[in-house]
């Protein structure tokens, strides 16, 4: 039997903002805000050479930190794709998985284009949170 190596890294960040969720029954559906907790764990299977690592977490963070800032201290209803779907966790979950694709595959570190995200976990308060990520098939 072969065996697979896999190594996942995770790193965490926040952001604030308002939002109100569209046909939503209940005060929710009125303005209000957040702030956002963001768990973002990319993974691979090929460390640097001479490092050793899989992506150093200086990369991670910077990535992370540049798609959170177009979401900080904004209505996120006001803000694209939110103008048009739902600000919903789920929603800001993807949004914030596809974005951080796009940025490691285009990426001049060509280890950051051998990682890919594995989930992003987006919650509004420490007891919930929803998580997004898509599977291999």
């Amino acid at each position: 039997m072969s065996t697979r190596q896999l190594w996942r890294l995770t790193v965490r960040d926040e952001f604030c903002a308002g939002h109100a969720l569209r046909h939503y029954q209940g005060k929710c559906e009125r303005l209000h805000g957040h702030n956002f907790g963001v768990e973002l764990c990319v993974e691979g299977e090929k460390l640097a050479d001479g490092t050793e690592m899989l992506l150093d977490f200086k990369v991670l963070k910077t990535i992370l930190k540049e798609v959170l800032s177009s979401l900080d201290h904004c209505i996120l209803n006001e803000q694209p794709p939110f103008d048009e779907i739902n600000p919903s966790s789920e929603n800001l979950a993807r949004h914030i998985w596809q974005e951080v694709m796009q940025r490691l595959s285009a990426h001049p570190d060509p280890q950051a284009r051998l990682v890919r995200p594995h989930s992003v976990t987006v919650a509004e308060k420490g007891q919930q949170s929803a998580t997004y990520m898509e599977l291999m098939a």
